[in-house]
């Protein structure tokens, strides 16, 4: 699949409607450094640096689904606590997406809080209770559910064996689904995958579909025979397999396509399964094709596997993967605030600084280089913030600014000194810089330290502030003044 099909089926995702039922989690992590063993117990104290929380599960799948561009209608269940606000909110922040979630008062919401140093897992506890939903509550989520579905393109079940796909509802889904023509990819677990009987395409990844088949799976001959047994045996039509290193392989009714892995750096496997699932039912819900959607899936696994914890692919990285051999400079830099975010926690596990400094960059003249090499020195990376038309617009006049936000996005962009630029539609950077908590803030040396925007917020996790010495006679403004434009 070249860069101009994948370009093509991206632009289809857009007009996707997938309809996503499961168990949802929360995912928490507990990031910091280990440098003593406690004098309590033989165990490493960690010292914390920072929290974060992503949506797992049920919860990841439709995350994918809305970074892609897909429309997604989310049904699971949350218990009645603290931890189901979270969940809210972060579906809330979703743009595309709308999520119908029960809530059960017999159960909480599933938490999973991994403890990380050094890149690496110390510990991690569950807080969950396992087992199916009362019969209201199973027969309201399928109601809702089947309701959805008329004019969806396609149903995915994110199973991770919690209870809110117990076999009824299972059953009612799939024939819901194929009464209104949607393909249904599940996300299986355990032995019995004859429970998604009906089901289009199973997505286990090398271990479950050993598990389930009961054969080897070592190489991509033994990955077609236990695929082909599960077919014959579950009554599903086809298996996309996750070979982890090794790739992936689609078997179905048109033959077998083994795709070889797109991963550059493997940085965390958690969620890659759930982003499979997200753009093979994504591309399926968009009319592509299942081998083409089977490499948008496989392009969107190698993008999150380079990234911290539960992440997300986004369109622009999936671009720029498929032409990664072709474009010099590598992964696209222009991207949006959430997949920068991503991109900086990736660079903070390998040990990177992060720097940002930000402005309108209309019109790049040697003041502006002065300042990006400045900020550059001071960091091992730099995000820069860059004005939208509109905001410039609202700062410097109607008349403003001379080119547009693409043409001043793709000019710092192609500065090596910069890694990452992002549009800000705000008057301030402020809701950026708190996304992305650079680990240095540089500005113009016109400014005081408590002018500067976001200094203490930079200051307060740790941070620094840098004042940039300004190369005097360059500004924007005065060249237009002189050209007789401001």
């Amino acid at each position: 699949m070249t860069g101009s099909d994948i370009a093509a089926a991206i632009d289809r995702l857009g007009d996707a409607t997938v309809v996503c039922v499961g168990d949802l989690m929360l995912d928490r992590f507990v990031e910091g450094s280990v440098r003593r063993i406690s004098p309590e117990a033989p165990i490493p104290v960690l010292s914390v640096a920072r929290r974060r929380t992503d949506l797992g599960g049920a919860g990841n799948v439709a995350r994918n689904l809305a970074a892609l561009g897909a429309k997604t209608r989310l049904f699971a269940a949350v218990g009645a606590d603290d931890a189901a606000q979270e969940v809210r909110r972060a579906l809330d922040s979703l743009s595309g997406l709308t999520a119908q979630l029960s809530v059960a008062s017999d159960r909480p919401t599933t938490v999973k809080t991994r403890f990380m140093a050094g890149g690496q897992q110390l510990l991690r506890t569950d807080e969950e209770e396992i087992g199916p939903l009362d019969a209201e509550a199973r027969t309201a989520l399928i109601e809702a559910a089947t309701a959805a579905l008329q004019g969806a393109g396609a149903l995915a079940l994110s199973d991770y064996g919690k209870g809110v796909l117990c076999d009824e509802t299972i059953a009612a889904l799939i024939e819901a689904a194929r009464a209104a023509g949607a393909p249904v990819i599940c996300d299986p677990k355990g032995r019995d995958y004859s429970r998604y009987r009906g089901a289009q395409w199973l997505t286990p990844n090398r271990s479950e579909l050993a598990l389930a088949s009961g054969a080897p799976t070592h190489d991509a001959d033994a990955v077609e025979a236990a695929c082909r047994r599960i077919v014959e045996t579950a009554g599903v039509e086809g298996v996309l397999a996750t070979r982890s290193e090794q790739g992936m392989t689609l078997f179905g009714p048109d033959g077998t396509l083994h795709l070889p892995t797109r991963a550059r750096e493997v940085f965390d496997v958690a969620g890659a399964g759930d982003t499979v699932v997200a753009a093979f039912a994504a591309g399926l819900a968009a009319g592509v094709p299942a081998a083409e959607a089977a490499q948008l899936a496989n392009q969107a696994a190698g993008v999150v596997v380079g990234k911290v914890g539960t992440a997300t692919a986004y369109p622009a990285e999936l671009l720029s993967a498929a032409h990664e051999d072709a474009w010099l400079g590598g992964e696209a830099k222009v991207v949006p605030a959430a997949a920068a975010a991503d991109r900086v926690a990736g660079w903070r596990r390998r040990g990177k600084r992060v720097g940002f400094t930000n402005g309108c960059f209309d019109l790049l003249h040697p003041g502006h280089l002065s300042l990006i090499r400045q900020a550059r020195a001071a960091c091992d990376r730099l995000v820069v913030g860059l004005n939208s038309d509109e905001s410039v617009r609202r700062l410097k006049g109607p008349d403003r600014p001379v080119q547009s936000e693409a043409a001043r996005a793709a000019v710092l962009a192609s500065l090596a000194a910069v890694d990452l630029v992002v549009v800000f539609g705000e008057d301030t950077p402020l809701a950026l810089i708190e996304t992305l908590k650079p680990d240095v803030l540089v500005k113009g040396a016109d400014y005081a330290r408590d002018q500067v925007v976001g200094a203490a917020q930079v200051e307060s996790w740790g941070g620094r502030v840098v004042l940039a010495e300004l190369l005097d006679g360059h500004s924007t403004t005065g060249t237009l003044k002189r050209l007789g434009g401001g």
